[in-house]
């Protein structure tokens, strides 16, 4: 600690700060336009001179570290003419259109300029113009007005990963660009607007729809996936019009993914359902609460009275509220049906009941930055978690060494130590090696299910999974660690794949023996929630595959597009066709929902209360922003109602905090959900040693912009580059394996089901795979996102058979 002085006010810094942290820290305001808290220091705007003791000239405070006994004066006159002086250079070019600037009202510039600003001009000469650039569909430029604070630039390079703009040029002719024919593609573009502190940078969908001053900040949190962010929702006249993020520096710190930025363009989408309806010989009806309320009831009744409740399936979205969850699992229960689930894109279940406690990430979020080797299953964090991903980054930008076990070689956009790309099925051979290699090394002898026994027997431990299993131990690196933090994560891919059980087994002994933390990383805002609350189904139930294997006469559906959301979309499909009835909550109308008998409109996350979890187990609820558009209603209480009107007992709630009490039993949150947590398994499942390995295997991963119903819906997302018509993805010994080409199309066959598409080629893919992404109309008639399927040249006389009868 350091002894110093800022305009007369003593105080104690740590070593190695900087002026303008010692001044924040007391609350002394010092200009600035290029130094931010969470970049690296630049000190090119100099607007944050000031005058030290002992010092011929002003030194930035962003860039000058204290010293003991410095004693620094911010408003002496010095400082203060330097500051003003600055202001006038950086005014020299600026364009005077604040009043039709989308940054007006909330401009660094134009705050700042008031208080060190001239009251006119010495400036009389022309000023420059920059060319706008076009760097995409989700962020607008105005670059006569840039002041060169390469914010942006620093952004991207040093959170977002990839250097995506940058400074050419000198001088007065100095400017941000894109590379030639470029734009900024980075799954965290959108915050280069929040750093912007001009108005060079603004939101392209936001772009004169609404001054700052018209708007009315109503905090959320993010909806999307299981970070649980927290979020700024700005209203005008009761429409959401634009999303920021609140600084939560244990979540999402001050930065925000563009899903969640942007996705508010979906919630006013044309296919928004707005009253209820109930199809009436094959058409759809407008109707009013009562009667949709009292149909549904009397199908459901009537069904569940004849047939008995278990022929009810009950699909539920994980990114649905613990309010929710609990209200349909108690509907379900009432009418006799354990066939409850909200795992729809997953196919092996045979963990059920074999884990002592709820799945989570297995640690909290920050302490990612931490972690000293990171072991990753099946994810492709960037697509699945674009904020966790930085997490990571920053841990291997402190020396973190990451292993990646994966069918897919998607650039993370960090160093990656070790990677093995395989096809799924081989994964578990590969964590195989990586268990056996571990057990040499710390001499254990491991006590293991007999199947496990006899594969590790047989396999042999390549030179790559040995690597991993040195570095898990702390081996090989520039230092040996003695004690090692180690984090093993299973992603989305590993989660949908037909052996995760045996994935998730084996990461709990690789992690038994190495010590590590860790667990999964869901997609859904709420799929540990879910968990909790056991919305699932009993041992006598059907778990949400086996609901569509052996479709059920009706089915109740809330917030899912059942051949969007399931992992297997032709099953769903094909089951939801096969039902007597099929009751949708849902927020949107859509082909998706063409099997359905009455469609109940509730309210999305901005005009409803609730609670999600987040994946590392934080409870945290919101309350609406906006009213319910149209006759749409919260689900929680359409629940409530629809209960009431099925005549079951215990649904008497007034708010959803009533049923947030009940879901905990009326303790603290956080001492139900510590007591549940826990990742590990009663006892280790045996292994599948003989898998067919012959054949293609797809890899049919959920592109983030098409994720759920408003993402689905947003169309500034749905404008990127990440929004790829689905095509049939292979590296170029694959196509050349199967006698195609680049651009042939092809007939892609799953189950009983296919689909027309064109081969691209990805050297991404592992050999023996075709990538194959679902969630799209295009690939609705195909199966299981990681099955087999086949793949031949397109023959008109043969496919178009085929197609028609799929």
């Amino acid at each position: 600690m350091v002894q110093i002085e800022i305009d007369g006010k003593a105080l104690e810094v740590e070593y190695g700060s900087t002026i303008i942290d010692a001044a924040d820290k007391i609350g002394i305001a010092i200009p600035r336009f290029c130094y931010h808290k969470k970049l690296s220091v630049a000190a090119n705007c100099r607007m944050c001179l000031v005058q030290v003791e002992k010092f011929n000239k002003p030194l930035p405070a962003c860039a000058t570290p204290v010293a003991d006994g410095m004693k620094i004066s911010t408003r002496s006159k010095e400082a203060i003419e330097a500051q003003q002086s600055v202001m006038e250079f950086l005014l020299i070019n600026h364009p005077l259109d604040c009043p039709i600037c989308d940054q007006g009202g909330e401009c660094d510039l134009q705050d700042i300029a008031v208080a060190y600003g001239a009251s006119g001009s010495r400036y009389t000469e022309e000023k420059r113009v920059v060319l706008n650039k076009n760097i995409g569909p989700l962020i607008s430029t105005d670059m006569t007005r840039c002041i060169q604070c390469t914010r942006c630039v620093r952004f991207l390079k040093e959170v977002g990963g990839m250097q995506e703009l940058g400074m050419v040029g000198r001088g007065e002719h100095a400017e941000i660009t894109a590379y030639v024919d470029k734009s900024v593609n980075s799954e965290l573009s959108g915050n280069i607007i929040d750093l912007c502190p001009v108005g060079a940078l603004t939101s392209k969908p936001f772009r004169y729809s609404a001054r700052s001053w018209e708007l009315t900040r109503r905090p959320s949190i993010a909806p999307h996936d299981g970070l649980g962010s927290h979020i700024e929702v700005h209203v005008k006249d009761n429409k959401v019009m634009r999303v920021l993020p609140r600084e939560k520096e244990s979540i999402n710190e001050c930065w925000l993914s563009d899903r969640d930025r942007y996705s508010y363009e979906g919630l006013n989408s044309p296919d928004r359902l707005k009253t209820p309806m109930i199809k009436h010989n094959g058409m759809w009806v407008e109707t009013d609460w009562k009667t949709a309320l009292e149909f549904a009831a009397g199908q459901l009744k009537d069904i569940t009275k004849q047939y008995g409740g278990d022929a009810l399936g009950v699909l539920v979205s994980p990114n649905s509220t613990m309010e929710e969850g609990y209200l349909i699992k108690q509907l379900a229960s009432g009418l006799g049906c354990d066939n409850v689930d909200y795992r729809l894109r997953q196919t092996d279940f045979r963990l059920d009941g074999k884990r002592v406690g709820t799945p989570w990430m297995g640690c909290n979020i920050q302490e990612l930055e931490e972690l000293d080797r990171i072991l990753l299953i099946g994810s492709n964090l960037r697509n699945e978690h674009p904020l966790l991903a930085q997490r990571f980054r920053k841990a291997v930008d402190n020396g973190a060494e990451l292993s990646i076990v994966s069918p897919l070689d998607n650039n993370p956009l960090m160093d990656i130590a070790h990677k093995v790309i395989v096809r799924p099925n081989d994964m578990v051979n590969v964590l195989g090696q990586i268990l056996k290699a571990m057990s040499h090394i710390q001499r254990l002898s491991l006590c293991l299910p007999p199947s496990l026994e006899l594969l590790l027997s047989n396999i042999k431990v390549r030179d790559n999974t040995q690597a991993m299993a040195e570095s898990l131990a702390g081996l090989g690196g520039e230092i040996d660690l003695i004690a090692p933090r180690v984090g093993i994560f299973l992603g989305n891919m590993a989660l949908s794949d037909p052996r995760f059980t045996e994935m998730y087994s084996m990461a709990e002994a690789i992690g038994g023996i190495s010590g590590a933390k860790g667990g999964i990383l869901p997609a859904a805002a709420n799929s540990t929630g879910m968990h909790l609350m056991g919305v699932m189904p009993t041992t006598l139930g059907m778990h949400a595959r086996e609901m569509l294997e052996k479709p059920r006469r009706a089915y109740l559906l809330l917030n899912i597009e059942p051949e969007l959301d399931c992992q297997h979309a032709a099953l769903a499909k094909a089951a939801m066709a096969q039902a007597e009835c099929v009751v949708a909550l849902t927020a949107y109308k859509s082909e998706a929902l063409e099997h359905a008998d009455v469609l109940l409109p509730i309210a999305p996350f901005t005009e409803t209360s609730g609670t999600f979890m987040s994946m590392e187990g934080r409870v945290q609820s919101f309350s609406a922003v906006v009213k319910p558009l149209g006759e749409s209603r919260p689900a929680w209480k359409i629940l409530r109602v629809l209960a009431n009107t099925l005549g079951l007992k215990g649904f008497d709630f007034d708010s959803s905090e009533q049923v947030k009490d009940k879901v905990f039993n009326g303790e603290k949150p956080s001492a139900v959900v510590w007591r549940s947590l826990n990742n590990n398994l009663k006892v280790l499942v045996e292994i599948q040693v003989n898998v067919k390995n012959d054949g293609l295997q797809r890899i049919g991963e959920v592109p983030q912009y098409e994720s759920d119903p408003i993402v689905r819906r947003s169309q500034p997302l749905q404008k990127t580059k990440y929004n790829v018509k689905p095509m049939a993805r292979m590296r170029a010994e694959q196509i050349a394996t199967l006698g195609l080409m680049e651009g042939d199309t092809v007939l892609v066959k799953q189950d009983k089901g296919s689909a027309i598409l064109t081969v691209r080629l990805d050297n991404h893919v592992a050999m023996g795979c075709v990538r194959v992404t679902a969630a799209h109309e295009d690939t609705v008639g195909l199966g299981d996102l990681m099955g087999d399927i086949t793949v031949e040249k397109y023959k008109d006389e043969i496919t178009q058979h085929e197609v028609e009868t799929a």
